[in-house]
């Protein structure tokens, strides 16, 4: 691939607690050696700034920490060329929304959450590449029809509740190793990968659909 191919261009990456910090790390050194700068957002909740807390998955493993200052409510989605819901149970964390006082919780108030809408947003606007890694597409299932159709692959973890959402599952091939191209799929805007340990290949998988996005934009105009 192409060196700074992503030159000028900007990523989205939505994050919160139970990161995965070898894939924070991989997007910040990939995306930079492409080119593109990279702002890691969340809900701060009024705060200027929220530092958020890495997941654990072996004994003996120290705990990272992520500062993010940039709120996603404050943003302006069609500045990035590419939107990323990050691995792990953070988009878990991000579907979280309050109910109206006084009022009984409905399954539409679902929809609701500031990250949902967001991520709404940018599935509406195909000039910008979606990119959602390992649980990232449990964000969609409170709006369905943004899945209903698309081809995806996700961790099997989550594969009920996308499936039941509509999505076309496309699996992994058999005793497949981490960054095989099998665990990623493009479907136009949308790119999906199985897993965290594939972070690269979905990574490379994005910077290209961000290229192929512009020279058909260059096409068209």
């Amino acid at each position: 691939m192409a060196t700074r191919m992503l030159e000028g261009k900007k990523v989205a990456i939505l994050v919160e607690t139970e990161f995965i910090p070898e894939e924070i790390a991989a997007y910040r050194q990939r995306f930079g050696e492409l080119g593109a700068s990279v702002d890691f957002m969340s809900r701060l909740w009024g705060n200027e700034s929220v530092r958020f807390v890495s997941d654990i998955d072996e004994v003996g493993k120290s705990l990272q920490y992520l500062d993010v200052n940039v709120d996603l409510k404050n943003v302006d989605v069609s500045e990035y060329a590419a939107v990323i819901m990050a691995a792990n149970y953070t988009s878990v964390r991000l579907r979280y929304f309050e109910p109206p006082p006084g009022q009984q919780i409905r399954k539409e108030m679902t929809r609701t959450a500031p990250a949902v809408e967001f991520f709404a947003q940018a599935m509406a606007n195909h000039k910008i590449i979606k990119g959602l890694l390992c649980h990232g597409l449990w964000l969609l299932t409170p709006m369905p029809e943004l899945l209903r159709g698309r081809r995806v692959i996700c961790h099997e973890v989550v594969l009920a509740d996308i499936t039941n959402a509509g999505a076309v599952y496309v699996p992994p091939p058999v005793n497949s190793q981490p960054n095989d191209p099998g665990n990623i799929v493009v479907d136009k805007d949308l790119v999906t990968g199985r897993a965290g340990h594939d972070v690269y290949a979905f990574i490379d998988a994005i910077a290209h659909q961000i290229v192929s996005q512009g020279q058909e934009l260059a096409g068209i105009a």
